[in-house]
């Protein structure tokens, strides 16, 4: 199951402003600004991208994992569990 229109506006118009962000730090950089400056956008970025993630993640787990597990398909349920697992894995 797709994400919702509203909620897809929602993220892209994150992602747009994330997008302004790097911008913002490649100017930082061409301007040789202050180091610390540069790397509390980068972890503002950071942040800001591990929101858009957890925003995703949370549509993933209630559509389609939901609808993989009801489904009764013990072997969906199974890949399912792989899934997840692994994505998990990438975050921590």
């Amino acid at each position: 199951m797709p994400v919702s229109d509203a909620d897809q506006e929602k993220i892209r118009a994150r992602l747009r402003r994330i997008e302004g962000q790097i911008r913002g730090l490649q100017r930082m950089v061409d301007e040789d600004r202050y180091c610390g400056d540069i790397l509390d956008q980068i972890h503002s970025v950071q942040q800001a991208l591990k929101s858009v993630g957890r925003e995703i993640t949370r549509n993933h787990l209630e559509t389609c994992v939901t609808d993989a597990l009801r489904s009764g398909d013990e072997e969906a349920a199974e890949e399912t569990y792989d899934e997840i697992m692994g994505l998990l894995k990438k975050e921590l």
